[in-house]
């Protein structure tokens, strides 16, 4: 049984049908002025002066001084002496109540016992018995790479003996990185080899002209004009040289009238992915191209309709043997791969097939056939 609230004597279902208003409107300005001041409305779009209860009636000095306001600040909490401590520190000693873990709950261990493997006598006699950097070896075979450091790891790749100190328990320290020298510049001249691609010289198979910066569009054009006329290039490398989509498209249509090249390199460059698209396709022309990389490109990602695209040019394509490029849907990754390893078959199998071919022409059967009776 509840008994019902009072203010100041009287229900408060006494007080529902009196009207605010007329309440406020009886009250003096100093009323008003204390009532404001004792309620604090939770709205924040209002300043902080009026919400604030706190109200200062002194004039102001002077104008606001930012910069003196906080000098006097840090200066007064400067010279405010800190309270005094109940209970002077000391080194060392624990304070108050030591916080002990409680021990597992049955549930946790119930799950912990459940979760306990049989593996058997003969493996678990095996575990038992191996030491400690044979549990390392094994665990690096299996793949367990959070189970180890990296010493342990290359420790274990390299068969060598794992370094003292460094058990389950061991902490790697951080080792100098070893310094390697760095590439060499490439000292190709493109307008010399140019001039070889126009002449088609027997001398120039491999093309590189990797990492050379500044080579103008206009160089670009000229190699790629003469490479249809080319009957002895095999190797064009292209990697970091900031071509872009109007200079692959005349790369596209420079391979598609080119019978000679086996392997095109266009990676770390800024071409789009409809341009890849189109060199691929071009690839289906002539059919000679057993290699083509062009990944690390302006954009990482590729879209689904793209790889798409590219995985329907490279079923058709009956000669590319390795694609370099970098694919995030499983299924194009997955034809492509079928398909590759399916060229690959074939052109063993052509090979074969022209060793044989040979061997019988010069009068040496690979093998006899012979007959029983």
């Amino acid at each position: 049984m509840t008994t019902n609230q009072k203010l100041y004597g009287k229900d408060l279902s006494a007080y529902e049908d009196l009207d605010v208003d007329t309440l406020l409107s009886q009250l003096s300005p100093e009323e008003i002025n204390i009532l404001a001041k004792e309620v604090d409305p939770d709205d924040n779009l209002l300043p902080p002066s009026q919400r604030c209860s706190y109200a200062c009636d002194k004039d102001p000095t002077g104008p606001l001084n930012r910069k003196k306001l906080i000098e006097h600040i840090n200066k007064q909490a400067l010279e405010t002496p800190d309270k005094p401590e109940v209970k002077p520190y000391v080194p060392g000693t624990i304070r108050g109540k030591k916080w002990i873990p409680p021990p597992p709950s049955v549930k946790e261990r119930e799950v912990e016992e459940q979760i306990t493997i049989d593996l058997g006598d003969e493996y678990e006699h095996a575990l038992s018995a191996a030491t400690q950097e044979e549990i390392i070896d094994l665990a690096a075979i299996l793949g367990f790479h959070s189970m180890m450091n990296q010493d342990q790891y290359h420790a274990s790749l390299l068969s060598k003996g794992q370094p003292i100190g460094l058990g389950w328990d061991g902490i790697t320290k951080a080792s100098q990185p070893k310094p390697y020298p760095a590439d060499p510049p490439n000292m190709t001249d493109p307008d010399a080899t140019i001039k070889q691609v126009q002449d088609d010289d027997h001398t120039l198979i491999d093309l590189n002209w990797n990492n050379i910066k500044n080579i103008s569009e206009e160089k670009f054009t000229q190699l790629f004009e003469a490479l249809p006329n080319n009957t002895h290039l095999e190797t064009l490398s292209l990697t970091n040289t900031a071509m872009t989509d109007p200079t692959a498209l005349k790369l596209a249509e420079a391979l598609e009238h080119n019978n000679t090249l086996r392997v095109v390199n266009v990676e770390t460059n800024f071409i789009s992915p409809a341009v890849i698209v189109r060199l691929i396709k071009s690839l289906l022309t002539t059919k000679s191209i057993e290699e083509f990389r062009a990944s690390n490109q302006r954009s990482q990602v590729l879209g689904n309709k793209i790889e798409m695209d590219i995985t329907a040019l490279v079923e058709q394509n009956p000669t590319l043997l390795r694609l370099g490029l970098h694919l995030e849907y499983n299924d194009a990754r997955h034809r492509i791969a079928m398909h590759l390893q399916r060229n690959i078959d074939r052109n063993c199998r052509i090979n074969a097939k022209a060793k044989f071919d040979i061997n019988i022409g010069k009068g040496d059967a690979p093998f006899q056939i012979v007959s029983r009776d």
